[in-house]
């Protein structure tokens, strides 16, 4: 994945800066408890603690908690996204910020769940519009269907897949919600989250009827 690093600069004058490099993580002896896998586990989840100990999409989260815990969703954040070819900046609310940098973290990490995203985690799209995120969504799942048949799989051309994972990433919301409510004094990082679970439902019921939208752009 790409280095993408999110700098965000509130309102009171003050700045900070969350990577979202997939190589870096905490040590386990650092994690908080909140990233327990047994705290609040999906109900979903095929991992054991055993063998993962932590839940791989909370850890993610832990350098962004400790920036955002304390902050209000509807503060005002100027956020710059950079890449190593562009950057991207946009003034909005933390909640909006947070559920961008989120979204990043999210599909970049070893959750079962969010693997279908991977892909577009390393061609991030910061700020995307439910528009850009159906067309992204799609377009990826239908390249993975490609690189499937060219390998003898059986494709899914009708998106069946893509809306049960979307389907099955709303448990996932759900439960890492009520582990962000032990991390957090304040609603920024719990609000981003709900942003993203609202897109998680909303996309199995819409995705077709934003595909019929999109195909305008294609000529016959």
């Amino acid at each position: 994945m790409q280095n993408v690093v999110y700098h965000f600069r509130f309102a009171d004058g003050q700045s900070a800066s969350c990577a979202a490099d997939a190589d870096a993580s905490p040590a386990p002896a650092e994690l908080p408890a909140w990233t327990a896998l047994g705290c609040q586990q999906c109900a979903n989840c095929p991992l054991q603690p055993a063998s993962s100990p932590h839940c791989p999409m909370a850890v993610r989260f832990v350098p962004l908690v400790a920036i955002m815990g304390k902050l209000r969703s509807y503060d005002q954040v100027e956020t710059r996204v950079d890449t190593a070819e562009r950057s991207v900046s946009k003034h909005t609310t933390v909640q909006r910020g947070v559920g961008a940098l989120m979204g990043l973290l999210a599909a970049s990490s070893a959750c079962p769940h969010t693997a279908f995203l991977r892909p577009m985690a390393h061609f991030h799209l910061p700020f995307a519009t439910e528009e850009e995120t159906i067309y992204r969504a799609a377009s990826t799942y239908l390249l993975a269907q490609y690189f499937l048949a060219r390998q003898g799989g059986v494709p899914d051309w009708e998106l069946h897949g893509l809306k049960a994972r979307y389907q099955a990433l709303q448990s996932v919301n759900v439960a890492m919600a009520g582990r962000l409510r032990q991390a957090v004094d304040e609603d920024g990082a719990i609000n981003g989250l709900i942003i993203l679970d609202l897109l998680a439902k909303a996309l199995p019921y819409s995705i077709d009827d934003k595909l019929d939208d999109i195909r305008a752009a294609f000529p016959p």
